[in-house]
């Protein structure tokens, strides 16, 4: 069929892929084609399937240039993937919505667009703005805010001490916080997607909190921000942008130094190796010597037929790197998350080790596989509905969430280092436009941290689990007396600002009282320099 019915954009990219060796693709094409862009399948839709496909076949590619997703609360998810669409939403939660200026840097014409992006807010237990209560305002981070009021459970744990007004933002261009009136369009095309960046995102929060505090005459109102992961950068990052909107900022698992070689290139995978293999020794063995033996198994005739049966994967593998990716991420995934009562890493060493002797080493990797999944009709490859989540943190990460994970020599893993050149391709193949690396610490700084911040900054804590792989990034040692590391060593991603629970250890309940601590004693020193200029006038 010919190109002629397609939109240009469009027919560019189905002619760029024609070179890639891959049978569901075309197979795409041809169904995407036979639409022949009927009204029941837009342009845009047909652009945004195009981009999802692309990224699911670059992240294929080879070189190891995937970087993994920061969310706060996906280790929830995977643990119960109805969890947070299945969450009661309590009566106190009230939801409003916002009209978001599309572009808070140019005064253009087009710049003064808006979109209606939405906040949750609790008044349940807020001291009031006669009061001056204060408000913890959590940012979201990449992914829809439903569910996370649920999830993230520190500011509702914590509302009654502090007598706090709780506020959940979501972040622009998830959820139902979308620009240009709908999804299609707003991921239509670099030009659309332009707009989707941290900048525009704290200048967000920033504009709904000031708008909140006006609405509600809460002008001496302290707000303190709470993010996770991403959205960990996003609290620290609006603190020393927008000190006048936060008092200070609580950033759990926040990996600022993970860009732009602050951080060495490997950490991440290190990490992940050590929490292995002081989970179980054999377990880090067995996981090190299976990437040759898959290698072996899918050099042969019909190798990638035995390594989808052995795995019982959901469609037949076209690449062994198909399986070995599935595996690498579901590795740092269990240690990423790997937090109580369950320990995800413990469980998936307990399938490995557990196998009978007998069993060949790819038998025992999928026992871990099938320990950690739970009993399925199949493993690996499966169908995925987040194509927004994939999508939105692909395009931010190969525009400015440059975090350049590779894995070194010294590991349980094959070496594959992160590769800046092709990554930059692949951003150019998906999006038009390549990334900008260095755009982070140029915008925010990140180099000689404490140097900088500790005469400057203040009011910041950067709490991290040591077992979490990103905990390499981040802050782990005090800046200065206000800006704090906080960090656990049976810690894991974003685990402090989870919802508490009575099986917590007392390590995770400590860490949590220090943070309050912390916090209001900040609220404390407020207080008194308001009432000290109140007094003078």
């Amino acid at each position: 069929m010919s190109n002629c019915c397609l939109d240009p954009g469009v027919a560019k990219a189905f002619e760029a892929k024609k070179t890639e060796p891959n049978k569901s693709y075309y197979c795409f094409v041809d169904k995407i084609r036979a639409m022949n862009y009927s009204p029941k399948f837009p342009v845009q839709w047909v652009q945004l399937m195009v981009m999802i496909l692309s990224i699911t076949l670059t992240g294929i590619a080879a070189g190891r240039t995937d970087i993994p997703r920061l969310s706060p609360t996906r280790g929830i998810i995977m643990e119960d993937p109805d969890l947070l669409s299945s969450a009661a939403v309590s009566d106190d939660l009230q939801t409003f919505y916002y009209p978001q200026t599309l572009d808070h840097f140019n005064y253009q014409p087009q710049s003064y667009a808006t979109f209606q992006q939405r906040y949750v807010m609790n008044f349940k237990y807020w001291g009031g703005a006669n009061n001056n209560a204060p408000i913890l305002a959590y940012l979201g981070a990449e992914a829809p805010l439903d569910g996370s009021p649920t999830a993230i459970g520190f500011l509702n744990d914590n509302a009654v001490s502090f007598t706090a007004l709780l506020v959940y933002i979501e972040h622009r261009y998830y959820g139902k916080s979308i620009p240009f009136g709908s999804r299609e369009e707003a991921f239509k095309n670099a030009s659309t997607l332009g707009y989707f960046n941290s900048a525009q995102a704290i200048a967000d929060y920033a504009e709904i909190i000031m708008h909140i505090k006006n609405k509600l005459r809460a002008f001496y109102s302290p707000v303190i921000v709470v993010g996770g992961s991403y959205g960990g950068m996003l609290a620290s990052w609006l603190r020393l942008k927008y000190p006048h909107v936060a008092l200070g900022a609580l950033a759990s698992s926040a990996p600022i130094l993970y860009f732009d070689k602050i951080t060495p290139r490997g950490a991440y995978f290190s990490v992940v190796t050590k929490d292995f293999r002081e989970a179980s020794e054999s377990c880090y063995q067995t996981i090190r010597n299976s990437w040759s033996v898959i290698d072996k198994i899918a050099s042969q005739p019909n190798g990638l037929s035995s390594l989808s049966m052995i795995f019982k994967t959901c469609k037949p593998l076209n690449k062994s790197s198909e399986l070995k990716n599935a595996l690498e991420n579901m590795y740092a995934s269990a240690a990423q998350y790997d937090s109580p009562p369950r320990y995800p890493v413990t469980v998936v060493c307990r399938g490995i080790d557990g196998a009978n002797e007998k069993q060949d080493i790819l038998s025992k990797i999928f026992a871990g596989v099938v320990a950690y999944r739970g009993n399925r009709s199949c493993y690996i490859n499966p169908p995925t509905n987040e194509s927004e989540t994939t999508v939105g943190w692909r395009w931010q990460t190969c525009s400015e969430m440059v975090i350049p994970i590779g894995i070194g020599n010294r590991t349980m893993f094959q070496p594959e280092p992160f590769d800046l050149n092709s990554f930059i391709q692949q951003c150019k193949t998906i999006f038009g436009v390549p990334p900008r690396p260095h755009w982070v610490t140029s915008y925010y700084g990140g180099h000689d941290i404490k140097l900088i911040l500790q005469r400057f900054g203040s009011n910041i804590i950067f709490s991290n689990g040591l077992r979490d792989p990103y905990s390499r990034g981040g802050v782990l040692e005090n800046i200065s007396e206000s800006i704090l590391a906080v960090k656990t060593v049976n810690g894991s991603h974003c685990l402090d600002i989870l919802a508490q629970n009575a099986s917590d250890p007392e390590w995770l309940v400590k860490q949590r009282q220090t943070e309050v601590e912390i916090m209001k004693g900040w609220i404390a020193q407020y207080y008194a320099d308001l009432k000290a200029i109140l007094f003078k006038q």
